[in-house]
């Protein structure tokens, strides 16, 4: 063979060749559609995660994901409704497991159950039992202290102050400013209920509601409960306000002190710089005595409709979202409390007056466990309170009507 005619064979074999860079053949890799449901506070949050995974897992697969934003609060009623057309990995509240998990829409976690367990103190932990059901793991813990707390101006308020609710309202109209809480929602009117020694839990088959808020033959009885509400309304130092009512009126300065939770603690900060602070809730005057105010308490999950296509890289993608670093970087963008222990005992964790001010309300706290029929019969309930009772209706008979839909029967499709 001649030397041209070898070279030119040569030339030939390398061009039909595959191309190789830096030793290893370019490889095409699946192109993987998910759907995510955050929140309005996360979602930039988990794009950067699932760019971070797909860049960890270039050489498996690309994940193609669509994140929309589904309040957690609402997300068990929404999934069991179509749990088909769900997002195939979901945030909701850890008091939405049971019914979820009974409704068979969620999947159970067979990658990596026993590091997940782990991460969140183990078994016995508040977490770790909360997410395991029949020895089986359903869900990613992602933050705890899934609660609320007070919020106050250091400008106006002295560590004593905030103590007791009457004088936080005391200096609140003295200032012509205003405390604030939400009075048309029984996630925050659970706070004097409790706090009176009244009880509220689901039933064992998460279908119905236990509660004695309209007891009459207590110690402290639901209208007297009721009767410590109205005077609470009716103070000039008050305004009942949702979620973004709040964040409009600390940013505008009417607003000096507040419950709430700790995905608003960055807006808060940012509001009231060095005057900026937080600690457990106050107590309250009913029937001439001070009775310390209860909050909810409880963990944000991550869930993977049993439904998806894909299993095994929802499950790997869930435990990566969730996984310490991740926590922590949720942390810094919402000063949620991580549910990893690891986490949450880390400096930056440990130094925030949020996560600080949950821990000390952690003594009079109780997880979040009810079922959907509590949420629109306290509501009903609380606008009415809210707004004063200025019908003059007979408080018994609405405690009565808010007791009766909250114990309500559902249907368990």
């Amino acid at each position: 063979m001649g030397f041209k005619k070898a070279i030119l064979i040569l030339f030939t074999v390398i061009a039909a060749a595959p191309f190789y860079g830096c030793g290893e053949a370019e490889k095409e890799v699946p192109v993987i559609p998910l759907s995510i449901w955050g929140n309005e506070y996360n979602t930039e949050l988990l794009t950067e995660i699932v760019n971070e995974f797909n860049s960890e897992h270039s050489s498996e697969v690309k994940l193609d994901c669509t994140i929309s934003v589904q309040s957690e609060s609402s997300c068990r009623s929404i999934v069991l409704s179509s749990p088909e057309n769900a997002a195939d990995i979901f945030a909701f509240a850890d008091d939405q497991l049971s019914e979820l998990a009974d409704a068979g829409a969620l999947l159970e976690n067979t990658y990596d159950p026993d590091r997940i367990i782990a991460e969140v103190g183990g078994p016995d932990s508040a977490a770790g039992s909360l997410i395991t059901r029949n020895g089986k793991v359903y869900a990613y813990p992602q933050t705890a202290g899934n609660g609320y707390f007070l919020y106050y101006n250091k400008k106006y308020f002295s560590e004593k102050d905030i103590e007791r609710l009457d004088s936080i309202l005391r200096i609140s109209e003295e200032n012509e400013k205003k405390f604030t809480m939400d009075f048309t929602a029984g996630w925050y009117l659970y706070s004097f209920f409790r706090g009176a020694g009244l009880e509220l839990s689901a039933t064992p088959d998460g279908l119905s509601n236990i509660c004695n808020w309209n007891a009459q033959d207590t110690l402290f009885t639901g209208a007297d409960v009721a009767e410590s509400l109205l005077k609470i309304s009716d103070s000039k130092g008050f305004v009942s306000l949702n979620d973004e009512g709040f964040v409009k009126a600390v940013q505008d300065g009417t607003v000096i002190a507040g419950v709430n939770g700790a995905w608003n603690s960055d807006v808060v900060s940012k509001a009231w710089g060095d005057d900026f602070a937080a600690a457990m809730l106050p107590s309250y005057t009913i029937k001439n005595e001070q009775k310390q105010m209860y909050s909810f308490c409880g963990y944000k999950l991550l869930g993977i409709n049993a439904h998806t296509r894909e299993p095994d890289w929802c499950r790997k993608l869930a435990s990566y979202i969730t996984n310490e670093e991740n926590q922590l970087k949720l942390y810094r963008i919402t000063g949620e409390c991580p549910a990893s222990v690891k986490a949450a005992s880390s400096e930056e964790v440990k130094n925030s007056p949020v996560v600080n001010a949950i821990s000390a309300q952690s003594e009079f706290s109780t997880i979040q466990n009810v079922s959907e029929a509590f949420w629109d019969a306290s509501n009903r309930f609380g606008i009415i309170i809210s707004g004063g009772n200025k019908d003059g209706k007979n408080i018994q008979e609405l405690l009565d009507n808010m007791v009766n839909g909250i114990t309500a029967i559902q249907s368990g499709e």
